[in-house]
């Protein structure tokens, strides 16, 4: 790809923004980029503390997958496998977006280019040229850049051994893995590991970058609320749960990282390697670390009712869910009741029908979330229960075992709200709060809500269309709007117990 080329790519800044970026080493653009040097055969990111290189040495990529199908191997100083993902396309409905979410579900590792195209209702070649149209390589190639960078992540910062680290990054034969990542890095991960920056331990620890400002206080005070005894331990500088199954049971904990970088430190104990990849994909849904912050409040701050919101808390992020049926039997339970009350009787479900695990490093750790086969035909009556939301639970249980309904990230929300709505007890409220929490569908908008009417109204609650209608020009970021809502409904009920 030639400057020429770059200047018409329509998914990357502007070639002054880039440039102006690269030079600042400016944190918000952070993985929107990559800048690759001709005269080293490199590419790094924005914030790369080397020497700026010559203008006219310079490239600009999309992504990383489209800098390595150029040629370019990823800087070790730098180190692209860090940078926080392009929200831009895995967050829309886009065919472009709903391949991506497949590809990081490690979906290509099972199936043929053909069969990820018709998932998503295109042809091969089809999806293929999309993909180098925007993203600037093949379906292939981006799912293989993945892999190799958090194979590289995992090389550098722990000590697992190399066949684990093949075996945590999607390759199912050491051979290949060795061939493709010293194809990439002209070097064999050996070399890589030559000197480990971190010991063996129980716990492997990795950071997980976000592009600032990020309101990490604000997502775990939302968690803290909600946390359930047993499977979550949430304080007002951490976030820890359960994972696994209870044959093989782990934990993770996610803090800030030290020094203000932006970035959380993970600490991970994850039995089986193969679903560290997962894991990590799903804690950054969940954390919401790929949002553009700039994007959003760009889109949004021209809305006088917004922008003294956003200026408060610009940081703010959506926070996820780690299980979609777990998020789904919360949201039937909190209908119409408080969030305590939804959680006394979620707690009540996993001391009555989760698996107590055997965790004894982590103290508060031993409980699994029920999955939809224990609760499909469990008495849910005996824990206090409305029969009404008892038999939503049973049904919604039985429609995610038998595939009528579930929560795979490529659905579009349109898709989604229609599935769940069709289900007896659930409403477009609750299917619009399970795409906010299980798909981290930036526009999602519960729009019954009434706290949402009543800010939106200034004080007198709008009806639920007029809300909608308030809330047209806030797409594509409704649910972020949501976030900012609540939070003004909360300093505003603290303000007046203050008064």
């Amino acid at each position: 790809m030639d400057i020429l080329q770059q200047d018409k790519d329509d998914s990357l800044p502007d070639r002054l923004v880039c440039d102006q970026a690269r030079l600042s080493r400016d944190a918000r653009f952070d993985g929107l980029f990559f800048t690759a040097v001709t005269s080293t055969g490199i590419y790094c990111r924005p914030v790369c503390p080397a020497p700026p290189p010559k203008p006219q040495n310079i490239r600009y990529y999309t992504t990383a997958a489209a800098a390595e199908a150029a040629g370019f191997r990823p800087c070790l100083r730098c180190r692209p496998e860090l940078s926080p993902g392009s929200d831009g396309w895995r967050r829309s409905d886009h065919v472009v977006a709903r391949a991506l979410k497949l590809i990081e579900r490690g979906e290509l590792q099972a199936l043929s280019l053909q069969a990820l195209a018709q998932r998503v209702g295109v042809g091969p070649r089809q999806l293929r040229r999309l993909f180098v149209e925007k993203l600037g390589a093949p379906p292939i190639h981006v799912y293989t850049t993945r892999r190799l960078l958090f194979a590289k992540q995992l090389l550098t910062e722990t000590a697992m051994p190399v066949t684990d680290v093949a075996m945590a990054s999607g390759f199912g034969s050491l051979r290949r893995f060795n061939a493709a990542f010293a194809q990439a890095n002209r070097m064999s991960p050996r070399d890589l590991r030559r000197h480990p920056r971190s010991a063996p331990a129980e716990a492997l620890i990795l950071r997980l970058n976000y592009r600032p400002p990020y309101d990490f206080k604000a997502i775990l005070d939302f968690l803290r609320n909600r946390a359930l005894p047993g499977v979550e331990v949430v304080d007002e500088c951490t976030y820890a749960r359960v994972l696994g199954t209870p044959a093989a049971p782990g934990w993770l904990r996610l803090s800030a990282w030290s020094n203000d970088e932006p970035a959380l430190k993970l600490q991970l104990h994850c039995p089986q390697p193969q679903q560290m990849l997962h894991v990590v994909g799903r804690l950054r849904r969940m954390f919401d670390l790929d949002a553009d912050p700039q994007a959003i409040g760009d889109h949004l701050r021209s809305d006088r009712l917004l922008k003294p919101m956003l200026r408060k808390r610009p940081g703010l992020r959506l926070p996820g869910g780690w299980d979609g049926f777990e998020i789904a039997v919360r949201a039937i339970l909190g209908q119409q009741i408080s969030v305590a009350a939804a959680r006394t009787l979620a707690s009540r479900i996993v001391q009555r029908f989760g698996a107590e695990l055997d965790l004894p490093s982590e103290a508060g750790l031993n409980r699994c979330f029920p999955g939809a086969e224990h609760l499909a035909d469990a008495d849910l009556g005996a824990i206090g229960l409305t029969r009404a939301r008892a038999d939503t639970i049973r049904t919604v249980a039985r429609a995610v075992m038998d595939g009528r309904a579930g929560f795979h990230t490529e659905q579009s929300l349109d898709e989604f709200v229609q599935r769940w709505v069709a289900l007896p007890g659930i409403g477009e409220w609750t299917a619009h709060y399970m795409a906010m929490r299980t798909l981290g569908h930036p526009d999602a908008f519960p729009a019954a809500d009434l706290i949402l009417r009543r800010v939106a109204g200034g004080g007198e609650a709008l009806s639920t269309r007029g809300l909608k209608l308030r809330a047209e020009p806030w797409r594509p970021w409704r649910a972020y709007t949501v976030m900012h809502l609540w939070a003004s409904s909360v300093d505003a009920t603290r303000q007046a117990k203050i008064l």
